[in-house]
């Protein structure tokens, strides 16, 4: 399962990394004698209500919705690291006032708190990205601290102490490493919510804006043609579907190998 969401992934990649060579097109040419063309030899994936190639736009878009998810979710693993290791190793007043923020971030839908947030700030990816990390990190900081409250009472951890090793040493090379695989589960399904995040916002004309090309602005331009020109729907839908599957089975996979490990 792993190995299937890593292929994905891996060919996902790629076509992103390359799709300035890969592309048979501008994908922001406006050609209006091509307007709306269903798939054909020329144009593989059709064109728009503009006469922009839809493949060439995939491969662009593909970029933008790898960024935003990669971008961000090293946001909130960031944070979430550093605010789940206080917790989980202090306790007493830190783990309380941290897990009680944490209570009143999950209080609040994470995609409503995202749209008020984007609402007051000019829509762009830097801003889509950091509001996404902003407003995500929760998950890894529970994860964080329960397993540092685990680790904590482990052998080599009050060896450590007795040794006189700084809370900065222990935390970053005994506790931290031995958390490793939980968080990159975490880190590697929440690349899959991001992107998917990134594509509703740019369909409700909050994310990545016009001309620069993302999934959901491309779905956005096909729901007006949904009739007569589906592949303005189907191919963003799939390329957003086959993305986030496959982070997900890697993600699973991984979780399956961690557990077996342990």
């Amino acid at each position: 399962m792993s190995l299937a969401g890593l292929i994905i992934i891996l060919i996902i990649g790629v076509l992103a990394i390359f799709a300035g060579y890969l592309s048979p097109f501008d994908p922001n040419y406006i050609n209006i004698d091509a307007i709306l063309l269903s798939p054909n030899e020329f144009h593989w994936m059709g064109t728009d209500a503009l006469g922009r190639d839809v493949f060439s736009r995939m491969l662009h878009g593909a970029q933008i919705s790898l960024l935003v998810g990669i971008v961000a979710v090293g946001i909130s693993t960031f944070i979430g690291i550093i605010l789940g290791s206080l917790a989980g190793y202090y306790r007493g007043i830190a783990d309380t006032i941290i897990m009680r923020l944490v209570d009143v971030m999950l209080s609040i839908p994470s995609f409503f708190l995202i749209l008020a947030v984007i609402a007051f700030l000019t829509p762009s990816i830097w801003n889509i990205m950091i509001v996404i990390g902003l407003t995500s990190w929760m998950g890894v900081t529970r994860l964080v601290r329960a397993e540092f409250l685990s680790l904590k009472e482990r052998d080599f951890v009050l060896a450590a102490q007795t040794l006189g090793a700084s809370d900065f040493r222990i935390i970053l090379t005994h506790l931290l490493p031995n958390s490793l695989g939980p968080i990159i589960v975490s880190t590697v399904l929440g690349v899959a919510s991001a992107v998917l995040v990134e594509s509703g916002l740019s369909f409700l004309g909050l994310g990545v804006q016009a001309p620069t090309a993302s999934w959901g602005n491309i779905l956005t331009d096909g729901k007006e043609y949904i009739q007569f020109a589906w592949w303005l729907s189907l191919f963003p839908g799939l390329a957003i579907l086959i993305t986030v599957l496959g982070y997900n089975l890697l993600g699973e996979g991984l979780r399956d190998n961690f557990d077996q490990n342990t």
